[in-house]
């Protein structure tokens, strides 16, 4: 009994908890199988190079945070009538380039958003240039698309914000 209980106790001390680095490793492998679904499912915000290997979606994430920001400041700079918002929901997309600039703007679905529209093209065109690409996020990406959903609703908050990666407009 005392050689059964041995053994188990080997086996126990053998199975040791992951270190930070082993842990780190494997929530990287996992966020970059996130975006290689995502890529699948064509929900990619990167126009990526060819070969080129993807950026770290840490970098990814601080650059998005730091569009979001520059757009909210830019956004108290420009006037907004609230009594002209729609009810049905809208949604847009821009390109931004390498070096910051603006690639493309596109409306995807206008609703019955056209003044929501047209402030926030008034926002991006005096939020640019953004901030050039990081050094990862250049060597992966030829463009960064950016979607914008207009969500009518009650109350005159606004605001622009990440969603959730699962979310859709």
């Amino acid at each position: 009994m005392q050689r059964f209980l041995d053994e188990l106790a080997t086996e126990a001390r053998g199975a040791a908890s992951p270190t930070l680095a082993q842990r780190s490793l494997a929530i990287a492998r996992d966020l970059a199988r996130q975006q290689a679904r995502r890529d699948e499912e064509g929900l990619a915000l990167l126009e990526r190079r060819p070969e080129a290997p993807p950026p770290e979606p840490f970098s990814l994430d601080l650059y998005l945070d730091s569009v979001v920001r520059k757009l909210n400041r830019s956004a108290a700079y420009v006037r907004n009538d609230p009594r002209s918002r729609g009810v049905r929901r809208a949604s847009l997309q821009f390109r931004i380039r390498p070096d910051g600039g603006l690639q493309a703007f596109a409306v995807v679905n206008a609703g019955d958003q056209e003044e929501e529209i047209a402030f926030i093209r008034s926002v991006v065109e005096r939020s640019l240039p953004f901030a050039a690409f990081p050094a990862d996020i250049a060597r992966a990406a030829l463009s960064l698309g950016i979607t914008i959903c207009i969500e009518p609703g009650p109350g005159g908050g606004f605001g622009f914000t990440r969603l959730p990666d699962n979310r859709r407009c």
